[in-house]
């Protein structure tokens, strides 16, 4: 079953290349949807997938890029879709 799972990054996840790296994730595990910068310093990502395909990119997430310094995350699952065609850096 397909899902869409919603992530908030918090900690050191702008300027290191934090989003990048959730973009090779998620499309390595064929996924769709978006990573974005957000003004409070979070870093947002959005995906659909399989719940077990989700929950690699979550497990990557709480790691980060090398550079990164991940103090907690925020996600939650829903079966609502967006029907992401791909997945983008906005």
């Amino acid at each position: 079953m397909i899902k869409h799972l919603t992530i908030t990054v918090y900690g050191r996840v702008q300027m290191v290349g934090y989003r990048f790296g959730v973009r090779r994730q998620a499309v390595a595990l064929g996924l769709c949807g978006f990573a974005r910068n957000e003004a409070n310093g979070t870093v947002r990502v959005e995906a659909e997938g399989t719940e077990k395909k989700l929950a690699q990119l979550l497990a990557w997430c709480h790691r980060g890029s090398l550079l990164a310094r991940v103090d907690r995350i925020e996600y939650a699952y829903t079966a609502e879709l967006k029907n992401f065609d791909d997945f983008r850096i906005f």
